[in-house]
């Protein structure tokens, strides 16, 4: 004997997952940018160090990010250039992107994903040859 199947019940005209994840992401987003604003990562301890770094003395590509963010927030952009090239050069980017993404988002076009695979293979190359150079001592400016 088969199993009846129930009908699918309509949605509730519950508001998209979408929003809520976009709030919650914009006031994390506020709230980390509010704490690296007011507190100085040089002379404050309890942002995480870098484990790669404690562990080989080599500078990884995040090394300086926050003291970087730090000096952007302050309208101090060489010392951020300084501190962390890529991750300025990546947000810078970043947000670039997402302003194209919102603006096709808003007006109804297909805007595909935010970050194509075809690019994350670049983003690595950039990663790991920035994380080379800075380690050397002919491009010891790349390091914080």
């Amino acid at each position: 004997m088969p199993a009846e199947t129930s009908p699918v019940p309509p949605k509730t005209g519950a508001a998209p997952l979408g929003w809520f994840a976009g709030i919650v992401l914009g006031a994390t987003a506020a709230g980390a940018g509010a704490m690296v604003f007011f507190f100085n990562p040089s002379t404050h301890g309890f942002y995480p160090v870098c484990l790669f770094h404690k562990l080989t003395g080599w500078n990884c590509p995040g090394c300086g990010m926050t003291r970087s963010l730090y000096a952007l927030l302050h309208g101090n952009f060489s010392t951020a250039l300084r501190d962390n090239a890529l991750f300025v050069f990546l947000l810078a980017a970043a947000a670039a992107r997402g302003a194209w993404f919102g603006v096709k988002k808003f007006l109804r076009r297909p805007a595909g994903q935010f970050l194509p695979l075809k690019i994350l293979w670049p983003l690595l190359v950039a990663a790991v040859s920035f994380t080379v150079l800075r380690n050397l001592p002919a491009f010891s400016f790349l390091s914080p």
